[in-house]
């Protein structure tokens, strides 16, 4: 681990220099390596996938670790969109000249050397492959061993495509091994400039607890939606359920549905009977067994719980109060989403809910750096940092200042 995170050290000093063309011609480059290399990358999946369903992995989890073509293209795509982007490096964050005369400015620069330790879906070692180049920063990509031989085969058609371009193969460095490999990552001070943990809620709290290298935290997602007395029930209807059940398996779905008492005895039994006919298991709290008999009890666990499965907690409550009270007890700070057409209940559920992205009349599964125009993201961060929501470029750059004199001295 360390001879790999030295050979990464070694490659930020031309990739921070790089200029935007060759970066952007190694992302086209990657693109397109994916793409030719996309049966090698499928039969390396179908083993991972194999392994994994022998081992009893869960439905959901199989569905984050499985590739497709479609899959693999989307990679592709979003490679040659980040290709597309500004390139954040020697932005202007600010500047002036100052009474002395001296020209201060403050400018994007690389973040140096990130590690990435992340688990199932191998379309992120593609995604932090290419936002990492682009801004400049080389990357050690830990993925999960259940998906190895996904990863190894895309980081060896995308480490071939930067070496052709002329930038460091090292720039993009798969990391392999056990439980120490990952603990030698997390000491690596000096070498390893930040980490980046994106999984489960114990593969973070093991990285936040045990890193002595900076931690930009990416949260798990218990998204809420709630359904307001002033909500349109058929737009209501039709976020719920995409919400839910268009990616269940992804950190922005929702987990959790709230619904004004106002309009619980009209939207409850509609939206139950909408969620069951997609196969979603509704797990209620009384004021929703009170409309809807036949749901689950809820217990205390539904309601803190991240499924990521065809499951949904749900509760009744009395006001928008009770409603961001609700999410202050059980949300995880990623995104909480209202329906209404009440613009001052909206305004109100903005401000007073602590999220990294509160959404007002559409689905949760909009919190996405492709959806945010950022192409690729390596992450949702839910900490109160510099970095918090969708990851794209500028969130993986530091700044510095440069002054810029005529002799000046301080007196």
């Amino acid at each position: 681990m360390r001879a790999s995170a030295e050979r990464a050290l070694e490659a930020t000093r031309p990739l921070a220099a790089a200029p935007r063309a060759v970066k952007d011609a190694a992302l086209r480059a990657m693109a397109d390596s994916l793409e030719r290399h996309c049966a090698e990358i499928l039969d390396a999946n179908a083993t991972d996938v194999s392994d994994q369903t022998a081992a009893g992995m869960s439905d959901a989890m199989v569905d984050r670790l499985r590739l497709t073509s479609g899959r693999v293209s989307a990679m592709a795509d979003g490679l040659r969109a980040l290709a597309v982007l500004g390139d954040p490096v020697g932005e202007v964050v600010r500047g002036s000249t100052l009474a002395n005369g001296l020209e201060m400015r403050q400018l994007r620069v690389p973040l140096g050397v990130v590690a990435m330790i992340y688990e199932g879906r191998p379309n992120v070692t593609a995604d932090a492959a290419g936002i990492c180049l682009k801004s400049g920063n080389a990357v050690l990509l830990r993925g999960s061993s259940s998906a190895l031989h996904s990863n190894t085969a895309i980081v060896a058609a995308l480490r071939e495509a930067v070496e052709a371009t002329g930038l460091p193969a090292d720039a993009i460095q798969l990391v392999v091994g056990g439980r120490d490999d990952v603990a030698d990552l997390l000491q690596a001070r000096g070498l390893v400039d930040v980490v980046i943990p994106r999984g489960g809620a114990a593969l973070i709290e093991r990285v936040v607890t045990e890193s002595t290298v900076p931690v930009i935290e990416t949260g798990i997602g218990n998204c809420h939606v709630y359904v307001d007395a002033d909500a349109d029930l058929d737009m209501a209807e039709r976020i719920v359920v995409n919400a839910k059940t268009h990616r269940p398996s992804l950190c922005n779905a929702a987990e959790s549905l709230l619904v004004h008492a106002q309009v619980a005895e009209e939207f409850v039994p509609r939206i139950v009977k909408a969620l069951a006919a997609e196969g979603v298991t509704v797990h209620g709290d009384e004021g929703v067994r009170r409309v809807s008999p036949d749901v689950i009890p809820a217990t205390e666990e539904d309601f803190g719980a991240e499924y990521l499965s065809l499951d949904l907690s749900a509760a009744v409550v009395g006001s928008l109060d009770d409603a961001v009270a609700h999410i202050r007890r059980y949300g995880t700070g990623h995104t909480e989403a209202i329906v209404t057409r009440s613009h001052e209940a909206a305004r109100r559920f903005a401000a007073e809910v602590d999220a990294a992205a509160v959404i007002v009349n559409a689905s949760t599964r909009f919190t996405d750096g492709g959806e945010f125009g950022f192409g690729a993201e390596i992450g949702i961060s839910t900490q109160k940092l510099h970095a918090r929501g969708p990851m794209g470029l500028q969130e993986m750059t530091s700044t510095k200042y440069v002054v810029t004199g005529d002799g000046q001295i301080r007196s």
